[in-house]
């Protein structure tokens, strides 16, 4: 629906936003060892590493030989798997632009510790929604809906470009863009409710939503508002300014007597 490309919104609280870059980092490694290579062995990775509700529920199992971690653990790993450089450019965009801010509101420990419970929720909701499911969950979209509901509880009126349709850059109150991309969110996971062939996991994106929302009101620090409780709007003063001084007069001379 869009796609962000900028926001005029420095930091505040942090230097830098060594949890945010870090994120990414191990994104891009962990997809240039596990998404780049032969078929069979993406494959591999994708069972071994990928979130498989029909295994949390007990309804199925995976192959011996691809019990890479205990199926608890995918609640975590998934997030870090991407299908191709596409899928994994995308989420990191979105990463990037948001994460930074959310996690100057948080500090840096809350904040990845948000982005991992994030992740957890949209696995969560998509297992509760399709617990016989067998398809591997994979991507990090679950926890960035969060850190993308989390920016729109602090900084909605912040203004940020945004590239519409892949086509027109546009700048937009946060609040805009994001109260739209959220409402398709949710369009769309309503619509995957009676069908059984999406490819796009809607249920993870709406629970890290969720998630994000509700999480960023008790995690982020003691001196952060919400809504921009912190932007003050100047308003129009009139200002008195006290009368000009009386130009100065020449002394009259005095004549003295002789």
């Amino acid at each position: 629906m869009f796609i962000p490309l900028h926001d005029a919104n420095h930091l505040k609280r942090i230097h830098a936003q060594y949890v945010t870059i870090g994120l990414i980092a191990a994104n891009v490694v962990v997809f240039l060892l596990t998404g780049v290579g032969s078929q069979d062995a993406v494959g591999a990775a994708v069972v071994g590493l990928g979130y498989i509700p029909s295994t949390i529920y007990n309804i199925a199992e995976r192959p011996l030989d691809l019990v890479w971690v205990p199926d608890y653990a995918t609640y975590i790993t998934y997030m870090f798997l991407h299908g191709d450089i596409w899928h994994l450019g995308g989420n990191m965009l979105f990463l990037w632009v948001f994460g930074d801010n959310v996690e100057d509101a948080l500090g840096h420990f809350r904040f990845l510790a948000f982005y991992l419970l994030c992740g957890i929720a949209g696995a969560f909701l998509h297992g509760l929604i399709a617990p016989d499911s067998q398809a591997p969950l994979i991507g990090a979209s679950g926890a960035i809906a969060g850190i993308v509901a989390a920016y729109f509880m602090l900084h909605p009126r912040v203004r940020i470009w945004v590239l519409v349709f892949m086509r027109i850059p546009l700048p937009l109150p946060a609040w805009i863009a994001i109260a739209l991309w959220i409402g398709f969110q949710v369009v769309m996971f309503l619509a995957s409710l009676s069908s059984s062939e999406e490819q796009i996991s809607w249920a993870a994106h709406v629970g890290g939503i969720i998630a994000g929302a509700v999480l960023v009101i008790f995690l982020r620090q003691k001196d952060v508002p919400l809504f921009d409780a912190e932007v003050v709007t100047p308003r129009s003063v009139e200002v008195r300014l006290p009368p000009p001084a009386s130009p100065p007069t020449e002394a009259q001379p005095r004549w003295g007597r002789q």
